[in-house]
This record gives C-alpha cells, structure tokens and sequence, in this order.
C-alpha cells in the first residue's frame, strides 16, 4: 500500500522544479500509484493545503528558524510546509502524528542530517498552538492580506485598485477551498432531470443550478473519468462561468462557428449541443495534441459537427465568415486559482504582456464575422488590462462593430459597474470561477 504523504511530497516537487499545473500533476500521480480511496483524498487535501497555504506556511515556519527560508533545500522546505499543514489547518490529524510522519518523510528521502531541524521546527509550531503574530491589519494591510490569505502582494494591489477593498477582500477569501464540481448535461444523450437521477444511482450527489439550465453541481465523485456516466457520453465537466459563456454568443441549430483557442475543448461541446448537433464548428487551436483531445471528446459526447484546425489564433490567412465566433483568449488565469493555486506563485503571469497578444488575437479573429454576426471575447482571469480595457479599446477602434449588452436575468447580477456588453464574474463558494464577457455584433 502507497504512502500518502509521500505521494504529496512527490507531487510538490514536480509542480516546483517543472512548473507544472497541480491538477495534471495530481492526476498523473495518483493514477500510477496504489493509494485506496481513504488516502487519496488525503494526499489531495495536503497537496492543495500547501500549494493554497503556501505564504501562510513560509511565514509560520520563519517564526521558528533563525535561517532564510531559501537556505532550506527545497524537499526539506516542502515537508515543512506540509507538516505545518497538517498542524495548523487539519485538526483530524494529531499534531504528534503530522511530526513523527515528516520525520519519517525525511529518512525514506535519505534527508537524515534534516530530521532533527524538522523535528524541531514542527514541534514549537505544535506548541505555539495557533499564535504566529501575523502582520499587524492596520499597520501594513498589504501585509496582512497577503500572509493571512497566501496571496502575493502585487496580486492584491493589482486588485485593490481594480475593484476596491470590499471586493478584492472577497476574491482573497475564496481562493481557498476546493471549487464546486458543475457538468454540462448532454442534452444530445440525457436530460437534466434523467442525468440527476442516474448520478444518485451511482452514489453521486447532483443538483440543478438557477444560474444556468442543464447544469448540475455534483459531488462524492471519486473519480469522475472512471464513472460510467461519463463514459457513456452524458456529461462533460465544465464551470458555470464556461457554461454562462457559451448561452451569452448564442448559438442556434444550423450556425457556423469558429472557437478559436479552443483546446480542451469544452466550449465547442456546449456550443454543439446548444446547436442540436448541427450545424458546424471549427475548433481551432495551436498544438496538434490538444486538437486531439477536443476530437476524442466530441467522440465520447457523439457529437459530429466539430471539425479541429492547426491554426494560430493571430494568423490572418482568410477564413469563410461565420455566424457566430468565440476567443477565449490565453490569459493570466486569476480567475482559476482556487483551481490550479499555483499561478498565484508563477513569477510571470503575464499580466502586463499579454492584454496586446490577447487584443491581437480579438482583433484577428473579428475579421471572420459576418454582417449582423456575433464575436465574443472571454478570459478566466480577474485583470482590467487584460478584460474591460481590450473590451473598450477593441470598440474604438473597430466602429464596424457594436457592443451587445449581456443579460444573463436576475440569478446574475453585476458587482461592478462596466459597459453593458461586459460582463465580469468573481469567484465565489457556490458559483463560477473568476471570468471575463464582453459581446459584440458586426454591423457593417
């Protein structure tokens, strides 16, 4: 039988020295290990503590240590992180059993000269029992912010002055936590109530959502790619905010679309079943890999109007007009981070480069709408350069454009004032991930 933390551990060092997203990470690993069920969830709880929890367990343990922190060696460091983990944020595990299992850790990582310095530094965390004196509130907010919700300080002032303390306060508290499961229903297979159903016969938890219609929030899953019903083609998982994308460009039976950046694909599914299955949609993306994982999920939904495409989303090369165009453009991802807590870390987001590529991109790719067609432009990030200001300046500078004001009804409201026609979606405990609409039709 496998050994969770040490399966943590792993997964931790392979996000630090590759750079790698946690959610492929995780799922690779705990595919090629041995784990039951029991201690998966575990190693899953501890991965995602540290990465979420990083700052806040860094500022802990240089409470303790009269050493820099970048003077520990990186796996010494992560089995620090995790066993404060373990201390401060799992109170089903005992604190003796997060000390003596790090221990352990160390030895079967051949790191015996550490064992002492760790043992040591989890013990006077265990004893300082919860008071670690963070940064005084009124004294140094920024401080304060980024400590006690593990945020780094340019994050935060980017959204501070973006949207304000009250708001910037509430993204920060649900960075944490995992993110509710929604599925999209294959209408083209199942109906929502139908699926609801199955879902319960299989021990799963579903429930419908009053955003969105055909959407269900699921939980007890396991994992949802060994589930029948995910086999048999039902349902594809995919946020609410995705979901809210795909209604607001409207897609009807019959229409041509193209869904540019469109790897994984999940997208150009809603679109095809929002279609009926007919009509067509190109799916366009720049790896030839991701193009196939878009064709194998359209296999798997039994939908046959998707047609993939190598193309660069900024390539000019000219195209038939289509009724209906989609860029979800690359972008900085701070819409997602209680899903993927590592971009919070990456030491280049993006943030200032890549509101051009993405306004390229929507540039581009309006060239392909035709007369009284639709263009929506989306991100998955929470960054006015790189959401509003493309938005506002697309419009200045294509007047054969119109902005479409979005009305998603009451279930849906704005938190900041914006042009009709964008919308910006925070991330909150039962609702979508962090995201960016902005609709615009081609007038002439």
């Amino acid at each position: 039988m496998g050994n969770p933390r040490k399966t943590a551990l792993s997964i931790l060092m392979k996000i630090d020295n590759d750079n790698a997203y946690s959610n492929i990470t995780l799922n690779n690993a705990i595919k090629a290990s041995d784990l039951d069920e029991r201690d998966v969830s575990f190693a899953c709880a501890i991965v995602y503590g540290v990465l979420e929890r990083k700052i806040t367990l860094d500022y802990i343990i240089s409470k303790f240590i009269k050493t820099k922190l970048n003077k520990i060696q990186p796996d010494v460091l992560n089995i620090l992180r995790m066993g404060v983990f373990q201390i401060a944020y799992m109170d089903k595990v005992p604190d003796s059993a997060a000390v003596n299992e790090c221990v352990k850790l160390a030895k079967k990582r051949n790191l015996f000269s550490a064992t002492g310095f760790i043992n040591g530094v989890l013990r006077s965390v265990s004893r300082a029992e919860g008071n670690y004196q963070l940064p005084d509130k009124k004294a140094d907010k920024l401080s304060y912010y980024s400590v006690y919700y593990s945020c780094p300080q340019d994050i935060i002032s980017l959204w501070l002055n973006s949207y304000g303390e009250e708001i910037t306060e509430n993204i920060l508290q649900n960075l944490s936590g995992r993110p509710p499961v929604y599925v999209r229903v294959n209408t083209l297979k199942v109906t929502a109530e139908n699926l609801e159903k199955d879902f319960e016969t299989c021990g799963v938890s579903a429930s419908p959502t009053d955003i969105i219609e055909d959407a269900l929030v699921i939980k007890d899953t396991g994992s949802i790619e060994s589930l029948a019903l995910y086999s048999f083609g039902y349902f594809h998982v995919q946020d609410l905010s995705s979901q809210l994308c795909c209604k607001v460009l409207n897609p009807v039976s019959g229409d041509k679309v193209y869904d540019f950046c469109s790897a994984p694909g999940g997208k150009a599914f809603t679109i095809a079943q929002r279609m009926d299955n007919n009509g067509v949609i190109n799916a366009f993306d720049l790896y030839d890999h991701k193009l196939k994982l878009i064709e194998a999920g359209a296999e798997r939904l039994g939908i046959d109007i998707i047609k993939v495409g190598l193309r660069d989303a900024v390539c000019t090369e000219p195209l038939e007009k289509a009724d209906k165009v989609l860029c979800d453009v690359p972008c900085s991802g701070l819409g997602i981070i209680r899903r993927k807590p590592e971009i919070r870390y990456k030491k280049d987001t993006g943030i200032d480069t890549l509101p051009q590529l993405q306004y390229d991109i929507l540039s581009s790719c309006s060239d392909f709408v035709k007369v009284g067609g639709t263009l929506v432009y989306s991100t998955c990030t929470l960054n006015k350069k790189e959401n509003n200001n493309n938005a506002d300046k697309f419009l200045q500078e294509h007047p054969n454009f119109a902005p479409v004001p979005i009305d998603l009804g009451d279930m849906v409201k704005r938190v900041i004032d914006e042009p009709a026609n964008q919308l910006t979606l925070f991330p909150n405990p039962q609702g979508s991930d962090g995201f960016f609409i902005s609709v615009f039709k081609k007038i002439k």
